[in-house]
């Protein structure tokens, strides 16, 4: 899967997660990505029990940190965030949820 001609763009979400799947090809890019989302939601989860705001400052961090690492260490790729900032954060969760359903795999 390739991303289109420069200058062009992904007509729609649908046309775009064949290339972010592709672009999450090493798995243990992909399980990082998975353990990076997860602790999101425990971060999520920290604020709301804690009433704790900086728990939400962490949550990007936590997130992407986790993803960046897949991608620069292990996928050596760009992520795809830098292009395509809302399809990658929905092509994340997803695959997360894809992953902890069963229909991917870990």
């Amino acid at each position: 899967m390739t991303q289109p001609a420069p200058g062009e763009r992904f007509a729609s979400f649908e046309a775009f997660y064949p290339f972010y799947i592709h672009e999450h090809s090493n798995r243990i890019c992909r399980r990082i990505h998975v353990v990076g989302s997860a602790l999101v939601l425990v971060a999520l989860g920290a604020a709301i029990v804690t009433r704790n705001a900086w728990w939400l400052l962490a949550m990007p961090v936590i997130g992407y940190g986790f993803a960046w690492v897949g991608h620069f260490f292990f996928e050596k790729n760009r992520p795809a965030t830098f292009k395509y900032p809302l399809w990658s954060l929905m092509g994340d969760w997803r695959m997360f949820f894809e992953t902890v359903s069963g229909r991917r795999r870990f």
